[in-house]
């Protein structure tokens, strides 16, 4: 795959390096007009970017979008404090900028900035009692447990087991922002499962669904769906599921 992806990038250059060198000379030249001494210009410097001239801006629909949609719950919800596991590091950063966090992974970011208490975390022992977490997220993440990629013991119910603490450490009436790609159940070992939408209800059936968000295979058919059906779900091959839980 990386020779694929090398190999891409430079036929991306062959077919642009005339037109890329152009642009060289003219803006050297320009520069040279405008007597504008402020940087070194040389051709030893370059640093060829053949392939951002896009008509629209692309990027990766699941992790722009699901933490802009935990962002909002959270927001209406307005706790004092929010734990996240493993979640991505944007999120729990930005989200530091307003309410206090503390994340944890297993592989630790080391992350200093105010609001934010970054420490190593086990989905399997999280550090917290029973019925003790109020506001608590877990976004993109069960998928990966169990499968060695990022250096945990190979489980195959790793995943379930992860799933059984998030549930003991949520307080009654507290909320758990969960989010895992949805479709037609399968292993894409080592990467990530999927899961139905069922099977998810079924591993949460203790807490009650507050909201179910969806963002699509298709992003022409929208960005993300609010209050999205299961059936909806059904229809994905890799869908981004996002579980809005409340433990009764």
């Amino acid at each position: 795959m990386r020779d694929l992806v090398l190999r891409c990038a430079n036929i991306a250059f062959i077919k642009r390096a005339p037109a890329f060198w152009n642009e060289f000379k003219l803006f050297r030249k320009k520069t040279e007009l405008l007597a504008d001494n402020r940087f070194e210009i040389s051709a030893s410097n370059i640093y060829p970017c053949m392939n951002d001239r896009t008509v629209a801006t692309d990027f990766d629909r699941h992790y722009i979008l699901h933490p802009a949609w935990a962002a909002r719950i959270i927001k209406e919800t307005n706790p004092e404090f929010h734990i996240d596991i493993s979640s991505s590091l944007s999120f729990c950063t930005m989200l530091s900028a307003f309410i206090p966090v503390k994340f944890y992974d297993y592989r630790p970011a080391h992350l200093n900035l105010s609001n934010l208490d970054s420490q190593h975390g086990d989905l399997h022992n999280l550090p917290f009692a029973d019925n003790s977490v109020s506001s608590l997220s877990c976004m993109h993440v069960i998928e990966h447990i169990g499968l060695g990629r990022y250096g945990e013991p190979i489980d195959p119910q790793g995943d379930l087991k992860a799933i059984n603490e998030l549930k003991r450490v949520l307080k009654k009436d507290g909320t758990l922002l969960f989010v895992t790609p949805v479709g037609k159940p399968k292993i894409m070992f080592n990467a990530h499962r999927i899961y139905s939408f069922s099977q998810i209800q079924s591993y949460f059936k203790e807490l009650e669904l507050v909201g179910f968000s969806l963002v699509p295979d298709d992003p022409k058919v929208a960005g993300l769906i609010t209050n999205a059906t299961q059936e909806m779900s059904d229809k994905q091959e890799y869908g981004c599921g996002c579980f809005w839980f409340k433990k009764k």
